[in-house]
């Protein structure tokens, strides 16, 4: 199925990198939830077909970035941790590595900024999994979830759709504690970040 996955990205890069973000989100979030897989195969796959469609975005941007993927893998990986489908457990690690060996081993990138990206792009996805883990220790005492998380949605204050995500999903842990005007407070700020990005564009 992966295989298959691979042709369009390569055809058709603009239905994927250009316009709307609908495709590259919803194929990030899949692919994402494939690299925390039980079978060893899955992960491998996922985490290659994961590594081309960041290539490929750097290589449609003609080398000077991977930013749209970048973003996308970012957001999914806070949706996947707040739809309680992804953990920081070795699995999803693993798949991180094999996507920096990728990166390390791949020749024609090397001389180009690619490799040091990717780097950074794991790197910020093991900083959400270490708060993720330390929201998890504090999971029976909702005020200092919330705390953690709001920490966390503040420091995506330059990534609205981020900071969008981690609202959100304190909003469900408010509306599941039953603080139901702390969670219309939270959806109050999303619209309020919405507003403000219409009014921008």
């Amino acid at each position: 199925i992966f295989s298959h996955i691979c042709m369009p990205l390569v055809k058709f890069p603009s239905a994927f990198f250009k316009g709307r973000v609908n495709m590259c989100a919803a194929l990030c979030y899949e692919i994402l939830k494939c690299c925390t897989s039980k079978l060893s195969s899955t992960r491998n796959e996922a985490s290659a077909l994961l590594y081309l469609l960041m290539r490929n975005n750097f290589e449609f941007t003609k080398r000077r970035t991977f930013l749209r993927t970048h973003l996308q893998i970012i957001i999914a990986v806070s949706q996947l941790i707040a739809d309680v489908a992804l953990s920081g457990g070795t699995r999803f690690q693993d798949s991180l590595l094999i996507i920096n060996n990728f990166a390390n081993s791949d020749r024609p990138m090397k001389a180009t900024a690619f490799p040091s990206e990717v780097k950074d792009l794991t790197k910020r996805i093991r900083t959400v999994l270490m708060a993720t883990a330390q929201m998890k220790e504090h999971e029976k005492d909702p005020e200092m979830l919330i705390d953690l998380q709001y920490s966390l949605a503040k420091s995506y204050a330059s990534t609205p759709e981020l900071r969008k995500t981690w609202l959100d999903s304190m909003a469900k842990i408010h509306v599941k504690n039953g603080d139901f005007s702390e969670a219309a407070m939270c959806y109050v700020h999303v619209a309020a970040l919405v507003a403000e990005f219409l009014h921008r564009k």
